[in-house]
């Protein structure tokens, strides 16, 4: 019988701020058993949609991409912060609630025409997840589609990511 990752999302109350309900997912992390049959699961869904490689934005993008990648016997590209990656980058500026922010990926790290599955631990807003699809659109490749662990309903994210295919493994209430 599968693990009901649900068991291993840890709710805690007005954090970072009063009136938000933080889903943290790392206890998923901290069990073995519950890790493992969520990469199983999200690793399914890149088989689904044909995925020819793996993006996982920063950190905990890392976390659960790069285990599907290996799982799925394919590559894995990070997408980072300012200043972190070596060769010649490519970026995206993008909104947050207050302010902007800007992420990166190597120019090299995705070919024209390659189908490519965006992993990450949570859905919310959504600038993150359109942002690495705007630089692998960028580079010629094919946003496969999305993976998150949780999607909070009632945020922007999934209205930011229209038109493209995006799964949850687990669907939480903003409130």
């Amino acid at each position: 019988m599968a693990v009901d990752l649900r068991d291993y999302i840890a709710t805690i109350p007005d954090f970072p701020i009063k009136g938000v309900m933080f889903r943290d997912v790392t206890p998923i992390l901290e069990n073995g058993e519950a890790f493992h049959e969520a990469v199983d699961q999200l690793a399914a869904i890149g088989r689904e949609l044909k995925a020819d490689k793996i993006c996982g934005p920063e950190s905990r993008g890392f976390i659960f991409g790069a285990p599907v990648a290996l799982e799925l016997g394919i590559g894995f590209v990070p997408v980072r912060k300012p200043g972190k990656l070596p060769r010649e980058t490519i970026s995206c500026k993008y909104d947050l609630e207050y302010g902007s922010n800007e992420l990166f990926m190597h120019k090299d790290s995705v070919k024209p025409g390659e189908r490519v599955l965006i992993v990450d631990d949570l859905l919310a807003t959504g600038g993150t997840a359109k942002a690495a699809a705007t630089m692998i659109e960028e580079l010629g490749g094919i946003v496969a589609g999305y993976a998150f662990v949780i999607e909070l309903e009632g945020l922007p994210g999934r209205k930011m990511l229209d038109g493209y295919d995006v799964r949850a493994l687990m669907v939480y209430s903003d409130k």
